[in-house]
């Protein structure tokens, strides 16, 4: 292990992962499969498997996986009345985290995490229908039957949220987006969710923790900043000059910038495609041309390019998906990859205890209280 000093631990080497490859001139890569494979050629669920599992999943094993996943859409009774007490206005974030520890409390690991690829597989498959469940039953009282024909967690999803059959080019959109976002070696939540597996803690602990990381604005929040951005803007022109105005008064531009890609996020060209595809014949399909002016005025001002999260935003609206669901997706896919790092931490486990370097006070003589003037 390299002991570096560096803000926000950027560029340290905390440890090993056989999971996936970020950068470095290699793009991204799911245990050596390009991510623009995955995302041309798989389904979410051959990802996923790829991610818990550790290959690429044969016909026979995916059908098994994707029909455990169907299973596991089910909300146990105690948990539906859980989630009619959240308020409506909740954060859906706080509701996926509420629904992930209640889930450990009925559904328990075993002490021997014998069952922690079970658990993964149920999360899969329970998380949209939580979230889904609540989200009708706060807004409208409907206690919605959570137990669709959809094949894929996609199609699953979107059918949950319209209440209605789906359009396939949703589906394919959403799966390959599903797929971008299900692994990416340390970021915040993945470490986050590392270091409390770390403390043997069971597999819900681990996961709750991932969502209660990835909740934060500077991770997982950035696509819901990134759609606030683009609507603020009438027409492209308005685009131009109105980023101008914000970068001269430093404002923060969300969807920008990546800590690992210096020269672009590889997913970007994926997301920016589909964006670009759903935004055709769509009634706001100026939020398209908005991001891309966007996009080229960051650019030329500042030399940094969009990532994942800037053109998930419009892809997501064009959807229509709520702008408050945007990170829940995010937890739908990564948990996918929290699983595979809680699992493989757990194979050769050290405690996470890392150093810090003291800025505080120096030696101070101690004085009791009857003699404190403050």
């Amino acid at each position: 292990m390299i002991v570096k000093k560096s803000g926000g631990l950027a560029g340290v080497i905390a440890g090993k992962t056989a999971i996936s490859s970020v950068g470095k001139g290699n793009g991204l890569k799911y245990r050596g499969y390009d991510i623009y494979d995955l995302s041309e050629h798989c389904q979410f669920e051959e990802v996923a498997y790829l991610l818990i599992h550790g290959e690429l999943p044969a016909a026979n094993q995916l059908n098994q996986f994707r029909d455990r996943i169907i299973a596991g859409r089910l909300i146990p009774d105690a948990l539906k009345t859980a989630l009619q007490s959240i308020p409506r206005t909740a954060h859906p974030m706080d509701v996926l985290r509420t629904a992930v520890s209640f889930l450990g409390c009925l559904e328990p690991e075993k002490e021997d995490f014998s069952n922690q690829a079970d658990i993964a597989t149920r999360l899969l498959g329970i998380l949209p229908s939580t979230l889904l469940y609540w989200y009708h039953f706060a807004n409208s009282g409907i206690e919605i039957n959570c137990c669709t024909r959809e094949e894929s967690i996609a199609g699953h999803f979107l059918h949950l949220l319209k209440r209605s059959p789906v359009n396939s080019n949703h589906v394919m959109a959403m799966n390959k987006s599903l797929i971008l976002y299900a692994e990416h070696e340390f970021n915040a939540s993945t470490f986050a969710s590392r270091i409390t597996a770390s403390t043997l803690s069971e597999f819900y602990s681990c996961i709750a923790t991932g969502i209660g990381v990835l909740r934060g604005p500077l991770h997982g929040g950035a696509n819901e900043a990134a759609m606030e951005l683009i609507s603020k803007f009438d027409s492209p022109q308005d685009a131009i000059q109105g980023l101008k105005d914000m970068l001269i008064k430093k404002e923060k531009i969300m969807g920008f910038g990546h800590r690992v890609y210096q020269n672009g996020d590889p997913r970007n060209i994926v997301i920016k495609s589909l964006s670009h595809s759903l935004s055709i014949d769509h009634p706001e399909a100026k939020l398209y041309e908005i991001s891309e002016v966007i996009e080229n005025v960051m650019l030329m001002e500042k030399g940094i390019y969009p990532n994942l999260d800037f053109y998930s935003a419009s892809a997501y609206h064009f959807m229509g998906i709520p702008t408050s669901f945007f990170t829940p997706i995010f937890v739908f896919s990564r948990t996918a990859g929290w699983a595979a790092h809680v699992m493989e931490q757990r194979v050769d486990n050290k405690l996470i205890r890392p150093g810090a370097e003291y800025t505080g006070p120096g030696n101070r003589e101690f004085i009791a209280l009857s003699e404190r003037m403050h």
